[in-house]
């Protein structure tokens, strides 16, 4: 097996328990963000799995765009980030 070098860690333990690796953030080619993939790459920045820098750079994502789905998940949990309750949370 392979494993390709990346820098920084290739899995992180969330305080639930449950791992999260790199394998388990969006394809770098998406353009449909739905709630589920815009909740992967805030929880891979929160605890360390990815930069900022490197999930902009990954996504084409503006600092703007990132930091509204982050303040999103910290101040309405993961449900504000769906495009039909977006003007809920506003």
């Amino acid at each position: 097996m392979y494993l390709k070098k990346v820098n920084g860690p290739r899995a992180v333990t969330l305080p639930d328990g449950n791992v999260m690796t790199r394998a388990d953030l969006p394809d770098a080619k998406t353009r449909r963000w739905v709630a589920s993939r815009k909740a992967a790459v805030v929880r891979a920045i929160s605890f360390g799995l990815l930069d900022a820098t490197e999930a902009m750079e990954l996504y084409g994502l503006s600092e703007e765009e990132l930091s509204a789905w982050h303040a999103a998940v910290e101040q309405h949990g993961e449900t504000a980030l769906k495009a039909t309750t977006l003007q809920r949370y506003r």
